[in-house]
C-alpha cells in the first residue's frame, strides 16, 4: 500500500528537478550562447567585438561585379531565418561568375580557384598559427588585378600542402571587417591595425606581396608557326608579426628564365605557367618555414562571468581538455609570469571555443593564452 505514494513522491521530485537546478546540484547548466546551438555545432562561427557571426554564401555572389562569395552574418540573423541562407560547401550553393582574366595573367589549363581557402582539419597535434596573405600587387603595366588574386590564392594552397601548421584567415572577412571601423586598406600595414586583427581574429602574421610578369621571350626557327618560349616573373612578399607589428622576413624570388623554356603549339603560355609554378612552389618553401618557425598563442574574445572565450578552437588544432597558460602580452616571449590556467571546454562552430579558469587569477581581455599541456587518455 506504500508504494503508490512512494512513487508519486518519486515523480513530483523527477519534475522538480526538470524545471530548476538548485545551487547545490553537481551539474550546472552554462549560459545560453547561440554559438553552441547543434545548428551551428560544424559552422564556422566567429567571434567580432564580442558578437557572434556565422559565414554564409553571399547571396549576391552570382551577379559578379566584385561581390564576396561568402559573406558573415549576425549568429542571431542567421537562426532567425536559416532557410533563407545556404552554408559554403552546400550543394545549394550557386556558382560565381569569374571574373574575366586576361591571357597575359592566367595561361590556358590553370585551373580557376575560388578566393576562399578553408583547410582540412589537422590530425597533428601541434597547433596551426592563423595567417592572412593579401592579394598581390600586380605591378605589371597593365596589371590584371585578378592575376594577383589568382596567385595568393595559389602560394596559399602550396604553403598547405606543404606545412599543417598554419591556418589561413578569409582576407575577404579581414576587409570586411577593417571598413566596418572605417580603416583604409593602405593602413593594413601599420603596427596599430595589425595589433587590432591580432587582438580580434588571433592573426599571428600578415603577407603583403607584389609581383612583376610574367614577361615572355619567344624565338622562332623558320619552319613554321611552333617555336621557343620562355618566361619570367618576380614576386616579392613581406612577412609582418601582426603581435609586435614589426617585419618577420623579406622574400622575394624571380625563376631561372631556362627553366621555364617550353616548345611547340602554346609555347608561350605553357611557359607563363611554367614560371608561375616555380616561382610559387619556392616561395611557399620558405613562406611555410617562416611561419613554422612562430610561437603559437591565441587571444581572448570576450570575457563572460567565469567563462573565457577565445579566437581558436577546433580547426586551429585545440582539444577539449587542453589547459592553456594565461600571460600577459606586454612582458617578454618566454620570461613572463603565468598568471593563471584555462581549460578548454567546449567549441563554438569550428574554430571558436570557450574554457573555464582551473587555476591563478581571471584573465584581462588582452591577455594571450599558450599551450601549457595535453591530457592523454
Amino acid at each position: 500500500m506504500l508504494r503508490l505514494p512512494a512513487l508519486i513522491l518519486l515523480f513530483v521530485f523527477f519534475v522538480i528537478s526538470a524545471c530548476s537546478t538548485p545551487s547545490w546540484f553537481p551539474i550546472k547548466k552554462g549560459p545560453p550562447h547561440l554559438a553552441k546551438s547543434k545548428d551551428l555545432v560544424d559552422k564556422e562561427v566567429v567571434l567580432i567585438d564580442k558578437e557572434e557571426y556565422v559565414k554564409v554564401v553571399n547571396p549576391r555572389a552570382s551577379e559578379g561585379g566584385g561581390q564576396p562569395k561568402y559573406i558573415y552574418v549576425p549568429v542571431k540573423e542567421y537562426l532567425a531565418k536559416k532557410e533563407s541562407f545556404v552554408m559554403p560547401g552546400s550543394q545549394k550553393e550557386a556558382p560565381v561568375k569569374d571574373a574575366e582574366i586576361s591571357t597575359r595573367s592566367l595561361p590556358p589549363g590553370a585551373e580557376k580557384e575560388g578566393l576562399s581557402v578553408t583547410p582540412p582539419l589537422s590530425t597533428v597535434s601541434g597547433l596551426k598559427k592563423k595567417v592572412v596573405i593579401t592579394y598581390f600587387d600586380d605591378r605589371t603595366a597593365q596589371g590584371d588585378e585578378t592575376f594577383g588574386d589568382w596567385a595568393a590564392e595559389k602560394l596559399m594552397k602550396e604553403v598547405n600542402r606543404r606545412s599543417l601548421g598554419t591556418l589561413f584567415v578569409d582576407f575577404q572577412m579581414v576587409k570586411d571587417f577593417l571598413e566596418k571601423r572605417e580603416v583604409a586598406l593602405t593602413d593594413l600595414a601599420t603596427p596599430k591595425v595589425l595589433q587590432l586583427l591580432n587582438e580580434v581574429f588571433g592573426i599571428h602574421a600578415v603577407v603583403f606581396g607584389h609581383l612583376s610578369g610574367p614577361y615572355v621571350f619567344t624565338t622562332n626557327t623558320g619552319k613554321g608557326p611552333e617555336g621557343t618560349a620562355s618566361a619570367i616573373i618576380k614576386i616579392e612578399m613581406n612577412v609582418v608579426d601582426a603581435f609586435t607589428g614589426k617585419a618577420i622576413k623579406t622574400l622575394s624570388f624571380a625563376n631561372p628564365i631556362i627553366a621555364a623554356m617550353e616548345r611547340g603549339t602554346f609555347s608561350e603560355e605553357k611557359a607563363k605557367l611554367k614560371a608561375i609554378d616555380i616561382t610559387i612552389a619556392d616561395l611557399a618553401r620558405s613562406l611555410a618555414k617562416e611561419l613554422d618557425g612562430l610561437n603559437w598563442f591565441c587571444r581572448i574574445a570576450k570575457l563572460e562571468g567565469e567563462e573565457v572565450f577565445l579566437n581558436a578552437g577546433k580547426l586551429t588544432g585545440l582539444k577539449v581538455g587542453d589547459v592553456l597558460e594565461i600571460i600577459d602580452p606586454g612582458e617578454p616571449w618566454g620570461k613572463s609570469q603565468v598568471k593563471g590556467k584555462v581549460q578548454i571546454s567546449a567549441f563554438l562552430g569550428i574554430d571558436a571555443s570557450v574554457g573555464r579558469l582551473i587555476n591563478g587569477t581571471k584573465p584581462d581581455s588582452n591577455d594571450i593564452l599558450t599551450l601549457a599541456k595535453r591530457e592523454r587518455f
